[in-house]
């Protein structure tokens, strides 16, 4: 089977994408009413309501978000030099798989908390700096930033973050949040489904892509080599990174949310207009050749091609991308995990045998 494309594998309430009107709806709304509109703190709010036991209103979760980073960031002690010399997603995956696992609010919020601050945590010691200690009275996008960079962040870039954050927070039954989702049927707890969703999250066909689109531009480095750079790379065989989407059959909308973020960033960033120009300059000459050079082929810009942008004017390192990626999409999983959980059902699909046929049974 073509990776069971088509097939109903779960019932939700959580959010739906439409490949074919490229529309992303998250509990009753669209990603529209909620990028740039709500806080990452609220997206998680409605995510969670009624998934959890003793869930908070919007101030108290905030709250009770803040205080989840001062006890994840104990963790960070243990990010010793040889953590350190691993890939960035694998040092916050091990610190993450550091935290208790179990079904609750606090197992939840805890894992709310760990990737934005396991991830500058890592970055920081990649660099020879010393790890920066939570701030629990800020928001969470721009407690990030703070931990990050040592200094409080911009309010342009928290608001972006944070934008960033809720655009990213769930998409359907995409690979890590399946793989989230198996793994809480097993009840084995949503440290455990979260860990799953991070480690399938890693693959560069899925989270680990955004990266690259950063290369591209880098090597394209300015808007008119765009064509000629674009061209080759096609005539070459190689894929064009942040184009082209397995569900979407026309524009991913978060392309489209994810881009106004950057071109507001950009009004309050006076190093950032340029790299956008590029960028669309570099989207622009994309979409023209896949149109003329695959028109059988619905090839347009995904998520990945303003993310890539957006991280790298806020300062993330582009091997870090994946993580700060989970840091919003972890809020998915843990719904995901807790619906399947209430479901009471095992995800146990079949196979269908196609290798060689024993003798005495031919």
């Amino acid at each position: 089977m073509d990776g069971l494309r088509d097939v109903v594998a779960a019932e939700t309430v959580l959010s739906d994408v439409d490949g074919a009107a490229g529309r992303l709806i998250i509990r009753g709304f669209t990603l529209d009413e909620l990028a740039g509109r709500v806080s990452f703190e609220q997206a998680c709010r409605l995510l969670l309501d009624g998934m959890l036991e003793g869930l908070p209103d919007e101030q108290g979760l905030r709250l009770r978000l803040g205080a989840a980073r001062v006890q994840a960031f104990r963790e960070v002690s243990a990010l010793d030099a040889e953590l350190r010399s691993r890939p960035t997603l694998d040092a916050v995956r091990a610190l993450m798989a550091r935290l208790p696992d179990g079904d609750d609010l606090d197992v939840a919020l805890r894992l709310l908390a760990a990737p934005a601050v396991f991830a500058p945590a890592v970055i920081r010691a990649g660099r020879g700096l010393e790890p920066v200690t939570p701030d629990p009275t800020l928001g969470h996008a721009a407690d990030m930033l703070r931990m990050l960079k040592q200094e409080p962040a911009r309010p342009a870039e928290a608001t972006a973050l944070d934008a960033y954050l809720v655009t990213i927070i769930d998409h359907g039954l995409n690979a890590s949040t399946f793989a989230a989702r198996v793994t809480a049927s097993t009840l084995a707890g949503l440290t455990s489904a979260a860990l799953a969703g991070i480690s399938a999250l890693k693959g560069p066909l899925h989270g680990g892509a955004p990266g690259p689109v950063i290369d591209m531009l880098d090597a394209i480095g300015s808007p008119e080599r765009a064509t000629a750079w674009l061209e080759a790379a096609i005539d070459r065989g190689d894929r064009l990174m942040g184009f082209g989407h397995g569900v979407y059959r026309v524009r991913d909308p978060r392309a489209d949310a994810l881009k106004r973020t950057v071109q507001s960033l950009a009004e309050a960033s006076p190093e950032l207009p340029g790299r956008l120009k590029l960028a669309e300059a570099v989207e622009a000459a994309a979409l023209d050749i896949l149109k003329r050079r695959k028109p059988n082929r619905p090839l347009n810009t995904n998520v990945e091609f303003y993310t890539a942008v957006l991280l790298e004017a806020l300062g993330f390192p582009h091997e870090a991308f994946t993580c700060v990626f989970a840091s919003g999409r972890i809020a998915g999983w843990i719904a995901h995990a807790r619906e399947q959980v209430l479901s009471g059902r095992l995800i146990r699909p079949q196979s269908r045998y196609v290798g060689p046929v024993p003798r005495a049974a031919a």
